[in-house]
């Protein structure tokens, strides 16, 4: 489907001089929203309504904040933590919708309106945590935590408060300041480059297939996809056309016989963002000297040890630590796994030695030869709908909540579902859920959750309740037939479900600690544990149907699919792993120039003994999650740092049943409801009675070594050594 747009220069225009109409028309975000459960009113929010709200934004936030600072009471948990807490509604809601929309349906509109609305949104939060006025307040709260009787969490939110307004600056003199402000200007804006670089480097490459024997090995639905893509493009008939975005690279790469085209694809995936006139190699470099200057300035000694201080790892050598005590035995497995997939092609008589364009071809050859699985065959009971549905199974039966759809509800894209989501037995509001599961154009890349309300308690103990979503990029529905998931996309949409649940079933009292409010290493728990479920039996069989028949897996089919799930995890842990070690190396620079990004990447993987046949799983031009924002930088090793503990965690699951309502309830109080109102460790061990050691994953993933049984800390041992 194609989607008119304006261009740059008419956005522009629209922004800086709304009609006569518009300026009388009322902001949607300059108040409350009368929708049901506060959803956003997307209908009525207009291209001009962002600027507008985040400037009165800004100014009503400022303006509450005055009032905290000149309030002449002895500053108490009430009248400075929940006040500014309470602060900036207006900021929040425009920003909460902006973020979203920006990443979900990237216009040119929404790009030009981004290189105003992101720099001045930072500036004015920079502004609010460097205010020595309300730094004193929280100051004095935290100097005297131990006298003012406050709760646990409460007392755990001045801690992280303080730490926050210190880390943002807050110690520093008025020149540190400007400088600080400077630099964060800058790598916002340096984000923002890399992201769109991002998008239109992978918007702009394509293949054109025009011989039907290049089709070779493809699912009949990918290939009716890459047609309608021609034709979206006006090539005609008997075009295909394949792109970089998931749902259309990891077929190629998974089935094509053709090894020219699984090349061709490969390579544009790994020289992604490289060239002219989206070359984001120049933007990490600069990114990499703002940050060390940053880092300098808040004195840390580099910005990886900024980002892990106030997190689970405590410091890069400890989340070096463990990814080092799994890089070692994947490394090992892929030169098993290259070992096999070669004595395959010898078989074929195909006369090729393994390169890393033929890793996933050949391990699906593998897979099918060891296991008797071929995925293609699986993929018609992994419909979209079917998965979803058994998402929701899985968490009524763990946690007792309902999912009922509301197609009256406002949505941002035509194709968003939205649920109300109650307790199922006595129909209570819990959340709202919005799914977002298709590729398009202006979508960024991946899957995530977000939320466009938080929760918090209100002074009469009753809770304001948030509405979250779900996006994806899956392989669109065709004319003949639905979306159809891979093994690993079925996953994926386990994993989001999981972020969601944390964000849908919170009751953490103060807003700053709900949902997924939590340490960066610990976010991924709720998600990555949630992930064990989707090739579970017991749901399998209640959702998992062939969209032709309605006939349930065979138990024959689910057999091969567990025999097979450790099948190629050398690869795929050692890909992640290199991945988490490449952002923790790039964390320990101090460039005071240029940095060869290139070599630099290259010199990682070559100290790394990294196999020839495999690459990082982002390489540098296309890691979002460490440079299109800070969110993730020198922190990308949490997705593992988490794998140990749901791993471990899901043991517990699997020990006294699945769906065990003891055990649910314990993770469901101990975890999802908790946010981050205690030590993220502490909740940890509540829920499973032991803190956790790196065995467990060796074990899920197929990695354990069988002659060692002495279990492996998280937090302690030799680290990684890289040459300069």
């Amino acid at each position: 489907m194609k989607y008119k747009l304006l261009t740059l220069a008419a956005a522009a225009m629209m922004c800086a001089a709304p009609s006569q109409a518009q300026t009388m028309r009322q902001n949607p975000f300059l108040q409350d929203y009368t929708t049901v459960y506060q959803v956003p009113p997307f209908d009525k929010i207009q291209y001009d309504d962002y600027l507008p709200a985040l400037k009165e934004g800004i100014a009503r936030q400022k303006a509450e904040v005055e009032a905290i600072i000149n309030n002449p009471e002895t500053p108490t948990f009430d009248n400075t933590v929940t006040a500014f807490e309470r602060a900036g509604s207006v900021l929040e809601r425009a920003t909460l919708v902006f973020m979203a929309l920006e990443e979900t349906n990237s216009t040119p509109e929404m790009v030009a309106i981004a290189e105003e609305y992101y720099p001045t949104y930072s500036q004015a939060q920079d502004e609010l945590l460097m205010n020595p006025q309300l730094f004193a307040r929280f100051k004095y709260l935290y100097d005297h935590r131990d006298e003012l009787g406050l709760a646990p969490d409460q007392k755990r939110a001045v801690e992280t408060y303080y730490k926050n307004f210190a880390r943002s600056g807050a110690l520093l003199d008025d020149a540190q300041k400007q400088e600080l402000m400077a630099l964060n200007t800058e790598l916002t804006n340096l984000y923002l480059l890399f992201n769109k670089n991002l998008l239109n480097a992978t918007n702009d490459f394509s293949i054109v297939v025009d011989a039907p024997a290049q089709l070779s090995g493809l699912p009949a639905n990918v290939i009716a996809v890459a047609a309608e893509e021609a034709a979206s493009r006006g090539l005609g008939q008997g075009k295909w056309v394949f792109t970089l975005h998931a749902p259309s690279r990891l077929p190629v790469l998974q089935n094509a016989d053709s090894r020219d085209l699984r090349r061709r694809m490969y390579e544009g995936y790994t020289t992604l963002a490289t060239k002219d006139p989206y070359n984001n190699l120049p933007v990490i470099s600069k990114i990499l000297q703002a940050r060390a200057k940053k880092a300098h300035l808040l004195g840390y000694k580099d910005f990886g040890s900024y980002m892990t201080d106030n997190v689970m790892a405590k410091t890069v050598d400890n989340a070096e630590n463990l990814l080092m005590q799994i890089w070692r035995p994947a490394v090992k497995r892929v030169a098993e796994e290259v070992a096999e997939m070669q004595a395959l092609a010898d078989r074929r008589g195909d006369a090729i030695t393994i390169q890393p364009y033929d890793y996933y071809y050949y391990a699906e050859k593998v897979r099918a030869d060891k296991y008797d699985l071929d995925e293609n065959d699986v993929r018609p009971y992994f419909a979209v709908d079917s998965v979803r549905n058994g998402i929701f199974k899985m968490a009524e039966r763990l946690y007792n909540v309902k999912f009922t759809e509301m197609p009256d509800a406002p949505k941002y894209f035509d194709e968003v579902t939205v649920y109300d989501v109650t307790d199922a037995t006595t129909g209570e509001h819990i959340a709202v859920f919005m799914t977002d599961y298709f590729t398009r154009s202006s979508k960024r890349q991946g899957a995530w959750m977000s939320e466009f309300k938080g929760t918090w308690t209100l002074p009469d103990g009753t809770s304001s309740r948030p509405v979250i979503y779900n996006v994806g990029n899956f392989t669109r529905p065709t004319a003949d037939g639905p979306s159809l998931l891979t093994i690993d996309e079925v996953q994926t949409m386990f994993h989001e479900f999981g972020h969601g649940l944390h964000g849908m079933l919170t009751r953490a009292r103060i807003k700053s600690q709900a949902g997924t409010n939590v340490d960066r290493d610990f976010v991924e728990l709720p998600s990555q544990i949630h992930e064990h479920w989707a090739l579970e039996p017991e749901l399998l069989r209640t959702y998992a149907h062939d969209y032709r028949t309605g006939d349930t897996i065979p138990d024959e089919l689910i057999d091969k699919l567990i025999a097979a799930s450790k099948h190629n995890q050398g690869f795929m842990t050692a890909e992640l792993c290199g991945a988490a070690l490449l952002d923790l190396q790039y964390g320990k620079l101090n460039p005071d120039g240029e940095v060869d990004v290139e070599a630099f990447e290259a010199q990682v993987a070559s100290d790394l003994g990294m196999p020839s046949q495999l690459t990082f799983r982002y390489r540098s031009p296309y890691f979002k999650h460490i440079f299109g924002s800070d969110g993730y930088a020198s922190g990308y090793y949490t997705y593992l740092w988490a794998e140990v503990l749901d791993t471990d965690g899901f043991e517990l699951f699997k020990e006294k049943g699945i769906f065990d309502p003891a055990t649910a309830a314990s993770f469901r109080k101990n975890v999802l409801e908790a946010g981050g109102s205690e030590d993220p460790m502490t909740l940890f061990v509540k829920f499973r009675g032991h803190e956790p050691s790196v065995d467990a994953l060796l074990r899920h993933r197929g990695l354990a070594d069988d002659t060692s049984h002495e279990p492996k800390p998280v937090r302690h041992g030799e680290n990684l050594q890289l040459s300069k």
